[in-house]
């Protein structure tokens, strides 16, 4: 068995035993009942406490650690709404971009070299159209966010786009949980926050790239008429 494959296993393991250790202390409950007291250091140590933040969020994206979205609302109700967007946007990505390239780094070799030949067409659409599909999953937040970043790592796509996609793609979604964090204290589950029509939404942008692009084919294949 390779290195790389053993440090995947070991990865994979990190992230169980940070989400069996941690995860539980990352819920609604919790965040609500510590906001007063964080709250007042903050207004004392506001810089410190960002930084705090912002990396405490890049390793708990990067780590595939449950309650990523507790703490997105809690930064809302600390930081208000643009501070903590400015914040959890780039966090975000950053941690997706470190899971994505510890998945391409640990187990893409492996994955390929076992089923290369069965990857082909998803790597040919994927090197063609990797930015349509990435961007349409980050736009619909019914897909998990830990298995997008571990199953792209596995793709060709370029870390380059991978970022930029994703930081772009996830904007909105993160906008409507940091504007129902501002006001954390009336919120009393998280199914609530984001409704069917919201989900609807973002469904129908995330495919609007794809129909626009099979749109754009479809009527690049059609004959010109010639005009004399």
């Amino acid at each position: 068995m390779s290195k790389k494959l053993l440090l995947g296993f070991a990865f994979v393991a990190i992230i169980l035993f940070l989400g069996s250790q941690f995860g539980q202390y990352l819920t609604l409950e919790n965040a609500k009942a510590q906001q007063a007291e964080l709250a007042s250091y903050i207004d004392a140590n506001f810089v410190a406490a960002a930084l705090t933040y912002f990396f405490l969020y890049i390793a708990i994206t990067a780590f595939s650690v449950p309650g990523a979205a507790v703490v997105t609302l809690l930064g809302a109700a600390l930081f208000g709404f643009w501070s903590s967007l400015l914040l959890v946007s780039f966090a975000s990505t950053i941690g997706a971009t470190l899971a994505f390239l510890s998945s391409r780094f640990l187990l893409r070799d492996w994955v390929q070299r076992q089923f290369g030949a069965k990857l082909t067409t998803i790597n040919d659409g994927v090197e063609k159209d990797g930015a349509f599909y990435l961007f349409s999953l980050r736009l619909i937040p019914v897909f998990p966010f830990f298995l997008i970043n571990l199953l792209m790592g596995l793709t060709p796509i370029r870390v380059s786009k991978y970022y930029l996609v994703s930081q772009l793609g996830m904007l909105p979604g993160t906008a409507v949980y940091l504007n129902a964090g501002t006001q954390l204290a009336n919120i009393d589950s998280l199914s609530g926050i984001v409704s069917p029509t919201v989900l609807a939404s973002f469904a129908l942008l995330g495919l609007f790239p794809l129909i626009a692009k099979w749109f754009m084919a479809k009527l690049n294949k059609t004959p010109q008429v010639e005009t004399k």
